[in-house]
């Protein structure tokens, strides 16, 4: 087992708990990171080799992200050990064990992540009356069928590329990852003029400089169909060759890691937005900025999902939501970039320096036990 202590620091996490239900086939870590400006909001994610070590990361990147978006909540996530691909019937059932689990853990709100969805949002809170991200008929503001998160990276994109000396008009994006981030990604990107010359998901790669068919790789997706099975294009076996594609925008929107020290070096992007949480670590980062690679981090960028949840949990509506995601993104991402130019640092540093700052100063706010 991790050394959960390993993973402490001045911020959290606060609460570390290890859920098992045998009977209902329930192993599941839920990790509260902090709770300084209120509830911490984080999804769950199901998927069969999650760990300790991921959830707590997801979980402090949820604290920047609630942070640096300005939202009333801290950060935190479950993970929930499982094929998600498993029956309807017995994903009900996992959900719905989970559910009353984590009944007494108040000050954590659980919404879909990768393997989770609306419909799994909807049993938990038919348990215990606690989650976001709810399906439509339940009143919620569901996040993947209006693309909240990749709204969110396209209202990102319009803002970096004045700092990369580049227009979205007719730039060539490459998505890593086409599940519900990546195609609202692509298809807000395409609205904006750009174009998608390669994607990704778990069956391998599909690319074309001249520029692929959004609408006819969605529909494959929806009928439970890869990407590579579109004719036409160069498909490839192995899903992260659309990292080094020749593009202008590179979006990983797919686990953590993706961009790492084995492919770093084949990136030709000039614009990284990440979609997924922690495609990369500081250092790769900090490679990627030394060759002038803009990065847009993670809780910058991805956060139209949280921000539309946040919405939904205080009763805003789906117009205030996305009104809301594009403010508050093309904001912090200017800030952060301005940051950026003035002191001459990595874009994940000036991110970071400025969540830090807003989770610091709520922690003031609080009763101190010193």
């Amino acid at each position: 087992m991790s050394n959960i202590f390993a993973l402490c620091d001045e911020l959290g996490p606060e609460k570390v708990i290890h859920l098992h239900n045998s009977r209902a086939g329930l192993q599941s870590i839920v990790v509260v990171d902090n709770t300084a400006a209120g509830p911490s909001i984080g999804g769950v994610r199901m998927a069969p080799d999650v760990t300790l070590a991921e959830c707590a990361g997801l979980a402090r990147a949820m604290t920047l992200k609630n942070a640096a978006a300005g939202l009333p909540h801290g950060g935190g996530k479950a993970v929930i050990s499982a094929d998600p691909a498993m029956s309807t019937a017995a994903k009900q059932g996992l959900m719905r064990a989970f559910a009353k689990a984590i009944k007494q853990i108040e000050d954590y709100i659980p919404g879909p992540d990768m393997g989770t969805n609306e419909t799994c949002m909807g049993w938990v809170t038919d348990e215990i009356d606690r989650a976001v991200g709810l399906p439509r008929v339940l009143g919620g503001i569901p996040l993947d069928e209006i693309g909240a998160t990749g709204f969110g990276l396209a209202a990102a994109a319009e803002v970096a590329v004045d700092y990369c000396d580049m227009g979205l008009e007719g730039a060539r994006v490459s998505i890593q990852g086409f599940g519900a981030v990546g195609q609202n990604a692509a298809r807000f990107l395409a609205d904006k003029g750009a174009i998608l010359v390669a994607v990704s998901d778990s069956l391998g790669s599909l690319m074309d400089p001249d520029g692929l068919p959004l609408a006819e790789l969605i529909a494959l997706k929806s009928a439970g169909k890869s990407v590579t099975a579109l004719t036409g294009g160069k498909a490839m076996p192995d899903p992260t060759s659309v990292i080094g594609v020749e593009c202008d925008i590179l979006v990983p929107a797919a686990r953590p890691g993706a961009i790492h020290v084995g492919n770093v070096n084949s990136i030709r992007a000039k614009l990284i937005l990440e979609g997924a949480n922690i495609p990369a670590s500081p250092e790769i980062e900090a490679q990627l900025h030394s060759r002038r690679v803009l990065v847009v981090p993670d809780f910058i960028a991805n956060a139209g999902g949280v921000i539309c949840a946040s919405t939904e949990y205080h009763g805003g509506s789906e117009a205030q939501a996305m009104q809301t995601i594009a403010s508050k993104i093309r904001h912090n991402t200017r800030a952060i970039l301005e940051d950026m130019r003035n002191r001459r640092v990595p874009p994940r540093q000036a991110a970071v320096d400025l969540a830090q700052t807003r989770v610091s100063d709520a922690m003031a706010m609080r009763r101190s036990f010193v």
